[in-house]
């Protein structure tokens, strides 16, 4: 399976947004994400790293 943790790094620390995240969305300065489930989260920021191997998705302001 593919799909990722979603993490958003604020002042140095990372906060787990979503679990198993299998759909990222960029929509204007938003980042939309979600999951597996129909779980849905829209984030301000940008996507900072991906990595699918690591199922990490890591999302910055």
């Amino acid at each position: 399976m593919c799909e990722a943790n979603a993490y958003f790094v604020k002042e140095g620390k990372e906060e787990l947004i979503l679990e198993a995240v299998d759909k990222v969305e960029s929509e204007g300065d938003h980042i939309k994400i979600e999951n597996i489930f129909g779980e849905q989260k829209m984030v301000h920021g940008r996507i900072r790293s991906m990595s699918l191997v690591n199922h990490r998705i890591v999302i910055a302001e």
